[in-house]
């Protein structure tokens, strides 16, 4: 289990103007990710050390986004005024975690603009939507080749994470401690009375270290 990516959903300025945004904090480009068909969604990424990722994430105007939790998800973050959406931990053993769980992964995909299809099976969804801090699960069905964060800049790398939560609770969640899918990246744990959720999070940059 390994931090895979993290979600930002696309505020008022829209899926591009949102990552420009970012990306011009950053001094780096947003690259066009394409479109989730089963989530009605589409997403810009960023490639970073260490296997990771972020993504800019706008739902579209297609049924799909109304009935798929993940298309649901980003409308709600997005209709109040965008902002960090959830993160994502990559598992090499779904069934365990199905198991476990209780309950069933489903399919996933996106096509790139260059027509690739990326697919993977993810759960935990709806208990993300429900509970920011807690991480969904995904498991890649593709070539480690293929995955969203080769060709990154290695001098683009996440440093830290700010969740407004309770690490117990994540734990729980997760089956095992939060610190080891993030033992690269340092976790502050922040209003635990709070909203909870991904307050911000840290990148070390050429430029230095920017809190997003």
């Amino acid at each position: 289990m390994r931090l895979d990516h993290l979600s930002y959903a696309a505020g008022p300025d829209g899926l591009e103007g949102t990552a420009q945004r970012i990306g011009t904090l950053l001094g780096a480009t947003f690259l066009d990710g394409g479109i989730h068909p089963r989530f009605g969604t589409r997403n810009m990424i960023l490639p970073l050390a260490g296997s990771m990722y972020l993504e800019v994430v706008e739902v579209l105007d297609h049924p799909a986004s109304q009935k798929a939790s993940f298309g649901q998800a980003v409308r709600a973050r997005s209709s109040l005024g965008g902002g960090w959406l959830g993160w994502a931990v990559a598992v090499s053993d779904l069934p365990t975690i199905e198991e476990r769980l209780g309950r069933k992964a489903y399919q996933g995909s996106r096509h790139r603009p260059d027509g690739v299809e990326l697919r993977w099976k993810q759960m935990g969804l709806t208990s993300t939507a429900a509970d920011p801090q807690l991480p969904y699960f995904l498991h890649w069905e593709i070539d480690p080749a293929l995955h969203p964060s080769v060709g990154a800049d290695e001098r683009f790398s996440l440093v830290a994470l700010e969740i407004a939560g309770d690490p117990q609770r994540v734990s729980d969640w997760m089956g095992e401690p939060v610190e080891k899918p993030l033992e690269d990246v340092k976790v502050e744990w922040v209003a635990p009375h709070g909203t909870p959720g991904i307050v911000a999070v840290q990148v070390q940059t050429p430029n230095g270290l920017v809190r997003l």
